[in-house]
């Protein structure tokens, strides 16, 4: 039975990837799928496939294009999720702060750099004009626990992270959301290592075909809802209506978007140099 290390976030969007691993649909083709999850995010998967850790990540895209651009030995091999994520801008409930002019040349909570948190935060100072050298400032709290107790304790001012991953948390009166910052591109995709992708061509296309059967009738699964909102502890209004703004993805990401991608982290100085389509792309 082959190995393989995937890496996510332990999130909803990645519930897919459980069920078919709950239902054993990856054993039954001789393939022996083990799960990781990284609660510090992007810059913990680019960490990890470099090392060799994990063979495959469900990842960020600027993250992943960051890190290959810079060296990172992986290939794209499907878009994930198609739907822009919806990052929130969050600050601790007792902040000063209650727009986002306010947050201006403050401090930012990061994963880490390099991470969806840091690089988000770029995206938002850039529709907000800000000056991308004085009005950005950043903490390195590791993930979301670290984010927490990092406003809370004033360490740092503000947190960008996925809106319906913190919901609870504002709910709970920890954090108070000042305002949204959608990604300007489809948000998650499959980054699998090239060396691996030489090597198992097939038990790669093979899971593919696994997962993308699954997330193509992903909503039509009888009481999905309440299985994602008891499994996340998410109130079931914020689950549906999640489910109603999120479409995944079968496919390889265009040449197009992709160059969106690439020309926005180039025009921010995220990354020194915009690479060819199939420098980032592999196409199964």
């Amino acid at each position: 039975m082959k190995k393989v290390n995937i890496g996510g976030v332990p999130e909803h969007f990645n519930l897919a990837w459980y069920l078919t691993l709950k239902n054993g649909e990856y054993k039954d083709e001789n393939i022996n799928l083990r799960w990781h999850d990284y609660y510090g995010g992007t810059g913990a998967m680019t960490k990890a496939l470099r090392s060799g850790e994990i063979d495959m990540a469900v990842i960020l895209t600027e993250g992943i294009v960051k890190d290959i651009i810079e060296g990172n030995p992986s290939k794209i091999v499907q878009t994930f999720v198609e739907t822009p994520l919806i990052w929130g801008i969050h600050v601790a409930a007792d902040s000063k702060f209650k727009t986002v002019e306010d947050i201006k040349g403050s401090r930012a909570a990061i994963s880490r750099y390099g991470s969806g948190s840091h690089l988000m935060a770029y995206i938002n100072a850039k529709n907000n004009n800000w000056d991308l050298e004085k009005d950005l400032n950043f903490e390195v709290i590791k993930n979301l626990d670290g984010a927490i107790k990092g406003l809370t304790e004033g360490d740092a001012d503000y947190f960008m992270w996925e809106k319906f991953t913190t919901k609870p948390i504002v709910d709970e009166g920890v954090f108070r959301r000042i305002d949204n910052c959608p990604s300007p591109w489809p948000c998650f995709v499959i980054a699998v290592r090239q060396d691996f992708i030489d090597q198992n061509a097939t038990e790669l296309k093979t899971i593919l075909d696994i997962i993308n059967g699954t997330t193509s009738e992903f909503k039509s699964i009888p009481s999905i809802d309440k299985t994602i909102a008891n499994r996340y502890e998410q109130e079931l209004d914020d689950v549906q209506e999640w489910l109603s703004l999120t479409e995944w993805s079968q496919t390889i990401m265009d040449k197009k978007t992709l160059d969106n991608v690439q020309n926005q982290l180039f025009d921010l100085n995220i990354i020194e140099k915009k690479v060819a389509y199939s420098d980032l792309i592999h196409k199964i």
